[in-house]
């Protein structure tokens, strides 16, 4: 098994006899934005070949749409051995928010991806997006639910935590637009609820930095914990009053099965 990474960030242990490459662009000049697609994808066809000299691929699996477009530009790939495996629905996260040309453009590129390739979707309404809302054609299409191992969820739920015995309650999920902290925390400041807010997630300092001052703008800055993402959440979660899920749209929606 090749696991290869786009981006120099690895945020889990590695199994043992896995061939873990990073793949990643170097490119510093102007104009690397208008040749970004085209350029990784020839870093990760020499990756490639250089990987199938000891054997060939009997199939790949691309995940994230930003990788997904630059597998679908591979020259040494095999079409019938790669299968994207999408988790989000694009007409919300990419189309919803964007009219005329700029809409047309991105729905192309979205068709020029996935068109007559195959895709795994995390859910029914994943797929269903891709394939008759966007009305994309696909060559193969599967759903596959992500799994969870839930008397393991259920034996570290047991774990004792920082704030165990008091009184708040818990977004998690990583501080990015689409999970619209923003909404959460201008709901949490309408409703007055007499407990903390927990929120739990990685994201950039600028990011966070940005809700703390619009906490602050609420006046609510002394209610809000900011808590870096925990490898064990499940004590967190199960001893909070309730979890809150503000996303605009999620295409599986992991934490809340985990929450149940």
């Amino acid at each position: 098994v090749t696991l290869f990474s786009l981006r120099k960030v690895c945020d889990y242990a590695i199994p043992e006899g896995i061939d873990f490459q990073i793949v990643q662009d170097t490119c510093k000049k102007p104009w690397r934005k208008l040749t970004e697609i085209p350029r990784r994808a020839r870093l990760l066809d020499r990756a490639i070949e250089k990987a199938e000299r000891s054997g060939k691929f009997d199939v790949v699996f691309s995940h994230l749409h930003k990788t997904d477009r630059i597998v679908a530009h591979s020259r040494v790939l095999d079409r019938d051995k790669v299968w994207f495996c999408v988790h989000g629905m694009f007409s919300f996260s990419y189309l919803r928010h964007r009219s005329g040309l700029s809409r047309w453009f991105k729905h192309y590129k979205i068709r020029h991806t996935y068109e007559n390739r195959n895709v795994v979707a995390v859910s029914g309404a994943v797929l269903h997006d891709l394939s008759e809302v966007l009305a994309i054609p696909l060559r193969r299409k599967a759903v596959i639910h992500n799994p969870f191992d839930i008397p393991e969820i259920q034996r570290l739920a047991e774990a004792p935590f920082e704030m165990q015995g008091q009184d708040y309650i818990i977004h998690v999920g990583r501080f990015h637009e689409h999970k619209r902290h923003d909404r959460l925390l201008r709901a949490f400041a309408l409703s007055k609820i007499d407990a903390s807010l927990v929120l739990m997630g990685k994201g950039s300092d600028a990011k966070i930095n940005q809700l703390k001052q619009l906490a602050a703008k609420l006046g609510i800055e002394n209610k809000i914990v900011f808590r870096p993402f925990e490898t064990n959440p499940y004590p967190w979660i199960k001893g909070a009053r309730l979890l809150v899920l503000s996303s605009d749209c999620e295409g599986f929606g992991n934490v809340l099965v985990e929450s149940i």
